[in-house]
């Protein structure tokens, strides 16, 4: 794991989207109200209450100049090594210090210097107010799409998130590629984003104003499917998703007939081949989900009930950090009455977004960490 440095420029440089997208943030949007559409604003509806509490301990100067189109906070990160993608002022990055705990840590990678900075003059403050002996947070100068060249080590993380930034990227799957490199084999990329309805125009894709706002560097939703595959990952669970609207007058007249959403999915690093169906019980131990674990669109699992899961989920919790909240059986195997069927599953993130009713950014968060110490390894 790399420690505070900047790097990334030995065999990656900028384009002229870098260069925009660093002016936009580091000299043009120097704090929320400054960005012109909703596109990269907090959610607006309630945060669980344990990370409300983790968020009043981040520094005020932190919080004033934060982006960002969901909350990205996944479940059982206790012990985890967690990678920011994007990581800006380091908001996430000291709310998460404080639900991996003193034996996991927190990378924040970003390219734009001036946030790095003011990210990195609050580590010690946090780690006193955090009660740590020392700190578990660390940030690194460098692009998503070269997280090798950054310093980063392959096989290194747990977890990656990022919230609201793989659309700045002109160059997507390598963005995903680099995440998937630096993975660990069962690690998840959990990820907010902005998508669109189709793939946009050069018009749009040019339009300084619209990238910098999180809407014309958009990746049309169906293509992050295609590109997750190429890569290797799992096929994208769609966790939650909700319409972004365009207010400005001028920006609607560009855009057209295009439309937004945020969305949030998980993608997993685990072994592709034909897994099978079979009847899951969730136990329960993930802290903030004692009850049930909403593990995405389609799947909740209510503590004790045999539910029966598709062979791409089943392969995904016996291969990643979930392994241990959950009892597997072959189908059938279950000596209660019945096994829950799982309701259709929704790949459209707007099909999801109308049916849920939103309007305005949402929130992807679950439980906090696994009353089990060995969450992550």
């Amino acid at each position: 794991m790399a420690d505070d440095k900047s790097a990334g420029d030995k065999g990656f440089s900028d384009s002229t989207i870098h260069v925009d997208v660093k002016d936009y943030y580091g000299k043009r949007v120097k704090k929320t109200s400054d960005l012109q559409t909703s596109a990269c604003k907090a959610p607006a509806q309630p945060t669980p209450p344990y990370i409300r509490e983790a968020l009043k301990k981040v520094h005020p100067e932190v919080t004033a100049r934060y982006y960002g189109c969901g909350l990205v906070v996944p479940e059982c990160l206790e012990g985890c090594s967690i990678l920011d993608l994007g990581s800006g002022t380091g908001r996430d990055c000291y709310m998460l210090s404080q639900l991996v705990g003193e034996r996991g840590h927190v990378t924040g990678v970003d390219m734009t210097e001036g946030q790095l900075e003011l990210a990195r003059t609050y580590v010690d403050y946090h780690m006193k107010e955090f009660g740590y002996k020392k700190p578990n947070v660390s940030f690194v100068q460098g692009y998503i799409e070269s997280l090798t060249e950054a310093g980063l080590e392959k096989n290194s993380f747990d977890i990656i998130i990022s919230n609201c930034v793989v659309n700045l990227s002109p160059d997507k799957k390598r963005v995903l590629a680099e995440a998937y490199s630096v993975l660990k084999d069962g690690g998840e990329l959990h990820f907010s984003d902005i998508y669109t309805s189709g793939r946009l125009t050069e018009e749009i894709k040019n339009h300084k104003v619209l990238w910098g706002e999180c809407l014309g560097g958009a990746l049309w939703w169906k293509d992050l499917l295609q590109l997750a595959d190429e890569v290797g990952f799992s096929a994208p669970r769609l966790v939650t998703a909700s319409i972004v609207t365009v207010d400005n007058k001028e920006l609607q007249d560009i855009l057209g007939d295009f439309k937004f959403v945020s969305a949030t999915y998980r993608l997993f690093k685990i072994p592709k081949g034909n897994a099978k169906t079979c009847q899951v019980i969730y136990n329960g131990d993930i802290t903030g989900a004692e009850d049930h674990f909403e593990f995405d669109c389609q799947y909740t699992f209510k503590t004790n009930e045999v539910v029966e899961v598709d062979g791409e989920v089943a392969a995904i919790l016996t291969h990643s950090r979930f392994a241990g909240d959950f009892t597997f059986q072959p189908p059938g195997g279950s000596d209660k009455s019945c096994s829950v069927k799982p309701k259709a599953g929704i790949v459209d993130p707007f099909q999801l977004a109308l049916q849920s009713g939103k309007q305005g950014p949402s929130s992807a968060t679950g439980g906090c960490c696994s009353t089990r110490s060995d969450c992550c390894k």
